[in-house]
């Protein structure tokens, strides 16, 4: 995993150029933070490391410290740190892009992780947020990304909508 210290970051590439500022916001993620609306750090992660759909190198180097943060208490994480990882899996393969390899074992490590995450989640509330975060964390981490795009979709009105339209077929 590249330190958040390491002067690497410098040279990766978020959706606003240099990624020299996203350790600071990784940094802030160890009290494990809500994502609510436009608080940080969540907002500036999401609007810089996954910006409409694009992921950059500098995602690839943030995964593995958001789920760092994650495995510490995944009982507390809210749903954006399994949603976050699964969503950059998502559109890296959708995209067909490559990990640099000097972050791809830290960042397939990462991925492989959340499974076991999410079971050790098993045990809290799962709301309508956070149920289809950890099935697409799942998803993403397995290979299956199309499963984990539409699990992300899947509120409770969709899956309705959709068992409807499975059944009529």
């Amino acid at each position: 995993m590249l330190k958040l210290d390491d002067p690497r970051w410098a040279d990766l590439n978020h959706a606003y150029g240099s990624a020299a500022d996203t350790p600071s916001f990784l940094s802030q993620l160890n009290g494990l933070p809500a994502s609510n609306g436009d608080d940080e750090p969540w907002f500036t992660l999401w609007s810089s490391l996954a910006h409409q759909g694009d992921v950059y190198p500098a995602t690839f180097a943030a995964v593995p410290h958001i789920v760092r943060a994650l495995a510490t208490n995944p009982l507390k994480a809210d749903y954006t740190y399994f949603q976050f990882p699964a969503w950059v899996e998502i559109c890296r393969r959708r995209k067909a892009l490559s990990v640099p390899d000097d972050l791809a074992k830290a960042y397939f490590e990462a991925l492989n992780e959340l499974p076991s995450l999410v079971a050790a989640a098993a045990f809290r509330d799962w709301d309508s947020d956070f149920l289809p975060c950890a099935l697409s964390a799942i998803a993403a981490a397995k290979g299956q990304t199309d499963v984990a795009e539409a699990v992300l979709e899947l509120s409770p009105d969709v899956a309705v909508e959709f068992l409807k339209w499975f059944h009529e077929r």
